[in-house]
């Protein structure tokens, strides 16, 4: 236990501890940068404080008191501000452009109506229906594999028409 009586004892005291409160700081944060942060709001805390230290406590663990008190009050504050959590309004489109998407649904609305009618039907009835597989099945009377193959042909059909 080190008894300070002077400020100018204390501060060689915190200067012999610098090392030490980095390697401290160094386990709140990965990058350097932001260790040094942390280590440096913690002796402008400590330094402003000095009137506070009670003689006859560790000097060490009152710095990493405060370094802990520190960390915990900017992992609070970064927690609430979410910077960058939510898109800046400046970044958004004021309308969102509709011609391209309206333009490639009636492209597909054509080349659909091209399709031969058993694919047609059966794509028509998963895809724009959303039914599924098996309720096709039993609509149309046939095996699922059927099905399968018909909305597969239907999807290459369209794929090689639209491209």
């Amino acid at each position: 236990m080190t008894v300070h009586t002077s400020a100018g004892s204390m501060s060689d005291d915190i200067v012999e501890l610098l090392p030490a409160l980095r390697a401290f700081a160094r386990t709140f944060y990965q990058h350097q940068n932001d260790a040094d942060d942390l280590v440096q709001e913690t002796l402008v805390r400590a330094l402003s404080n000095l009137d506070h230290f009670q003689k006859g406590t560790r000097l060490k663990s009152w710095l990493f008191t405060i370094m802990r008190n520190t960390f915990c009050t900017r992992y609070r504050v970064a927690k609430r501000e979410a910077v960058g959590a939510t898109d800046c309004i400046s970044s958004q489109e004021s309308v969102r452009p509709e011609q391209e998407w309206r333009i490639m649904g009636r492209e597909i609305e054509a080349a659909c109506v091209k399709l031969p009618d058993k694919y047609r039907t059966a794509f028509e009835y998963i895809f724009i229906d959303g039914r599924s597989y098996e309720e096709a099945s039993d609509h149309f009377h046939c095996p699922i594999g059927t099905i399968k193959s018909r909305v597969n042909r239907a999807r290459r059909h369209l794929m090689s028409t639209l491209s």
